[in-house]
């Protein structure tokens, strides 16, 4: 069986730490892809921007 495990964090570092712990529990044998994409959104007209990286991990049950 196919499955997917989706991220989404504020901080790459954060989505970082939260896949790799994710890639350990898993045999790599069974990875099938990684996809990756990051959203930057203004917050307000004067503020930062909002940043959103997120990824999913394809692999086999």
């Amino acid at each position: 069986m196919i499955k997917v495990k989706l991220f989404d964090r504020e901080h790459e570092k954060d989505l970082e730490w939260e896949m790799n712990r994710f890639l350990k529990e898993i045999d790599e044998k069974k990875l099938i892809d990684i996809k990756y994409n990051v959203a930057a959104l203004p917050e307000d007209e004067e503020e930062e921007q909002i940043y959103c990286f997120t990824a999913m991990i394809i692999y086999r049950s």
